[in-house]
């Protein structure tokens, strides 16, 4: 069904003070159900002295539990949202509030600590630590949490036989195949139980039916702990298991059914043809 597509709503905010007294912005409570809200959220490079303005008003709003698929062409800035929403950038302008923290408000400690609590990372290369056996990688963020090791250790064990490979629990990564150290990475991405879960090209180097298991599994935990999943893929068949299919394209995400590429079914997408360059979002 054509139609434009639905601007995110901006949700109702309260600037409150904590002990350190740093402000935050937190959702009122009846908006506690919200994981990340990008507003207006713009991002500029500069090269030489030409300006590269990647992100261009983008609006944002994915819920608890929604899994969602973020395509579009490369250089379109898929990345660069995944690092703006996971505090590894700033945006030039706009604010992200990623489970009731308005993270742009945030000095580098307190940058630090939301990474740690409230995201997780997920790459193509899954980034194992290679001197440490599977539960020993799963057990890192813990120990940046100062977590108490019976507690690393029973979390850790719970977390594998949750992905499935606590068989391989005390394996090297060299040791496992491709599809293990990515259930390995998947566990300790989930480490700290973080409210979301980020992934760029999760399956990129994964055959076809191992991948298809990664994405079923990252989506049964997203429903199961009321976890927000964003994926950024290439791959139609990653993006047709998602709850919505989100395009970015001329620096705003949009709904758009790409009918020859994609042929989702049952998924809820909405074709978009007046979507403007400037203020375009959506809601999830």
């Amino acid at each position: 069904m054509e139609g434009q597509c639905s601007v995110a709503p901006v949700a109702t905010l309260k600037i409150r003070k904590n002990r350190d007294s740093t402000l935050e912005r937190a959702y009122l409570e009846e908006d506690s159900y919200i994981a990340v809200h990008c507003i207006d959220v713009h991002r500029e490079f500069q090269d030489g002295s030409r300006i590269i303005n990647v992100l261009r008003g983008t609006n944002l709003t994915v819920k608890k539990g929604d899994f969602i698929a973020i395509v579009g062409a490369s250089g379109s800035g898929k990345t660069t949202l995944l690092n703006l929403i996971g505090g590894l950038d700033q945006p030039t302008s706009g604010s992200i509030i990623v489970d009731g923290i308005d993270i742009t408000e945030l000095n580098d400690e307190k940058m630090s600590e939301m990474r740690r609590d409230k995201v997780g990372v997920l790459f193509q290369d899954q980034h194992l630590l290679p001197i440490f056996t599977a539960i020993e990688n799963v057990q890192v963020p813990m120990l940046l949490d100062e977590v108490r090791p019976i507690e690393r250790h029973e979390r850790s064990m719970k977390l594998l036989k949750a992905v499935g490979v606590d068989h391989r629990a005390h394996h090297m990564p060299h040791e496992l195949s491709g599809g293990m150290r990515s259930r390995v990475a998947l566990a300790r991405a989930l480490a700290n139980n973080p409210a979301v879960l980020l992934c760029d090209e999760p399956t990129g180097d994964l055959d076809h039916k191992t991948g298809g298991e990664i994405i079923k599994l990252m989506k049964d935990l997203a429903k199961k702990e009321n976890r927000a999943v964003l994926v950024v893929t290439h791959d139609p068949e990653v993006a047709r298991m998602a709850d919505k299919i989100l395009l970015l394209r001329d620096g705003v995400l949009v709904e758009e059914l790409i009918s020859q590429f994609f042929k989702p079914s049952g998924v809820d997408v909405t074709t978009s043809s007046d979507a403007q360059p400037e203020g375009d979002g959506l809601t999830t």
